[in-house]
């Protein structure tokens, strides 16, 4: 089996666009929520509270021609991937096109203003608005063959259009194509755009947060006053590559991939399973076949009542009341399709910086949560080798990934 790399990541987040100012807004304990001022004419919608991208620039040839098929999911997904290939050292590279590279990616679902333009064919029995590019925008996979195309990939394509896992599934898959010699190196990751209509979607199973007069007090994950969770926007793109082929060529590594783990509850559609939850932790660990601790868990951690008490339990189940670990949704916000590469990026990035960042508004640990080392404060040095992300989605999808420092 081939071992595998990160040599290269580029992310729009709420946070920022670049590892300082993510890290920035991190130790100053300073979320990106706020108050999105166009929801409050929707009736029925009882959340305000959002935490949209932090603004970026496209160069000159993201132009008319090439973006016309990109709705903003595609377009934050391709660049993000843009990004992370110029951050490895790989943007013009001819392993791009090569075929040895494929890409790994997902978001929850495509462009909602493109599903509006279809379902008004239904509703006006007519056709107007939808244009040759109206499906490409809405398909759930637009991300991922928007960013083929507009780079010239030639590998395989895997499209992981698996809600809150669509992220973390798609660097899981990416790892497994090229421990298995499949692929020499992947685009991994995922991607959401900020709409009224997905926040719709848990505004009527009573999840989403409502503090609309105080967002900076709002997502609280595990705390016992959190009021449910608050929707969030980017992506994040990571290089995976085989470690011989990263060697060869110089790259810097960034981590190692050691272990992915994922799984289904096979009960509910909505409620979560620990027992399933805890099996995806132990599956990521045995495929890292590693004898030392793992330091610190990212947890998926969404505010949400039965998420946080479901991942809490299952947490404990493997680890013990020992494990440090926060989210990082507290900060930027549940991002969906993009939060299990945005979280494992940012869960890295804290590993190589010896620090990880406290849950913000965790001001309570909810009694019914299982007792952990939820990191509160102004975080904590932590010096570990062996770090873990954990992300999981409706339907019952469990992932788990396990990242090891590297050290040449």
């Amino acid at each position: 089996m081939k071992r595998v790399v990160i040599t290269g990541a580029g992310a729009i987040s709420p946070l920022g666009n670049d590892w300082s100012s993510v890290l920035g807004a991190l130790r100053a304990r300073r979320n990106a929520v706020r108050v999105i001022d166009d929801w409050a004419g929707i009736e029925g919608l009882n959340t305000r509270l959002g935490a949209p991208a932090a603004p970026f620039e496209l160069p000159p040839h993201y132009n008319r021609k090439s973006m016309r098929s990109m709705g903003r999911v595609a377009l934050l997904g391709t660049r993000s991937a843009e990004l992370a290939l110029a951050d490895a050292g790989l943007l013009g590279h001819e392993l791009v096109s090569s075929g040895r590279m494929g890409i790994a990616f997902g978001s929850s679902a495509g462009t909602p203003s493109a599903m509006g333009d279809f379902s008004r064919l239904f509703a006006n029995k007519s056709i107007e608005g939808i244009t040759a590019n109206t499906y490409i925008k809405m398909m759930s996979h637009t991300a991922a063959v928007n960013m083929g195309v507009f780079l010239g990939l030639t590998g395989r394509i895997v499209t992981t259009s698996s809600a809150c896992t669509s992220g973390s599934q798609g660097i899981g898959y990416a790892y497994e194509a090229i421990k298995s010699g499949a692929q020499v190196a992947m685009l991994a990751g995922g991607a959401e755009e900020l709409d009224a209509s997905e926040a719709a979607v848990f505004d009527t199973l009573f999840a989403t947060s409502c503090r609309n007069e105080q967002p900076e007090l709002t997502p609280r994950p595990f705390d016992a006053a959190r009021d449910g969770l608050v929707l969030g926007e980017g992506a994040c793109t990571l290089v995976l590559e085989e470690l011989g082929h990263a060697r060869a060529r110089g790259a810097t590594i960034l981590a190692e991939v050691v272990g992915f783990g994922t799984n289904s509850d096979g009960r509910h559609v909505t409620q979560p399973e620990a027992r399933t939850m805890a099996v995806a932790m132990q599956l990521a660990l045995d495929d890292a076949g590693l004898p030392e601790q793992i330091g610190y868990v990212n947890a998926h951690g969404t505010a949400t009542a039965p998420g946080d008490v479901a991942e809490s339990a299952a947490t404990h189940a493997v680890f013990g009341a020992r494990m440090p670990i926060s989210s990082l949704k507290s900060y930027m916000g549940h991002t969906l399709g993009a939060c299990g590469a945005l979280e494992a990026w940012m869960t890295v990035q804290m590993m190589r910086e010896g620090w990880f960042a406290p849950t913000l508004n965790l001001d309570h640990v909810d009694p019914a949560c299982a007792p952990l080392d939820y990191l509160v404060g102004e975080g904590r040095a932590i010096e570990t080798d062996l770090v873990m992300s954990n992300n999981f989605a409706f339907g019952g999808i469990n992932t788990s990934l396990v990242f090891r420092r590297w050290r040449d």
